[in-house]
């Protein structure tokens, strides 16, 4: 009977070493399949960190697509952080222009980061900034109010499946950011 046993102990021994190497590959290889599933998706996409050049397009008057703007701080971050339009409807091709307002709710310096991104992660080609407070490090002095445009366009090559387009940006503290 020991035997039998030792033999039954053998066994789910080596099942759950299978198990174990499945589950080590599986985490493993977790990492490139949500990197394939965000390329798919769209989802995470880089926005651009720099300023492009305004160039001209033709104005598509027929079309309508819905910016929305969302405005979000990191908690740590002491900002009063809004947009004066949480959202607009805009031609394809033309500029247009929205403003952000910033209030550092501190009596000292503050430097703070918005971070953007961009929904559904696939339109982000046809969104273009011209103008954005994203592009640097913002310097808030004690108690500082700031009007910050955002300049941009959304080029007539957008896929007509895009009705809506969301910008979304959260400011980060980074005054003690020794990288400053």
């Amino acid at each position: 009977m020991s035997e039998e046993l030792q033999r039954k102990n053998t066994k789910l021994v080596k099942k759950l070493v299978i198990v174990a190497l499945l589950m080590f590959g599986f985490g493993y290889a977790l990492v490139p399949l949500y990197d394939v599933l965000c390329d798919i998706t769209g989802q995470n996409v880089k926005l651009q960190e720099s300023a492009e050049a305004e160039s001209k397009f033709v104005v598509d008057e027929s079309r309508e697509v819905t910016v929305e703007f969302v405005t979000s701080i990191n908690e740590s971050t002491p900002l009063d952080f809004r947009v004066e339009t949480r959202s607009m409807k805009v031609h394809p091709g033309q500029y247009y222009t929205v403003n952000f307002y910033a209030k550092n709710n501190l009596a000292t310096q503050l430097k703070a980061q918005a971070i953007p991104s961009i929904s559904p992660g696939l339109a982000e080609e046809f969104f273009k900034k011209i103008q954005c407070f994203c592009f640097e490090l913002q310097t808030f002095e004690a108690h500082e109010e700031k009007t910050m445009p955002v300049r941009f366009v959304v080029n007539p090559k957008l896929p007509e499946r895009y009705k809506t387009i969301t910008l979304s940006y959260t400011f980060f503290d980074k005054t003690n950011n020794t990288e400053n």
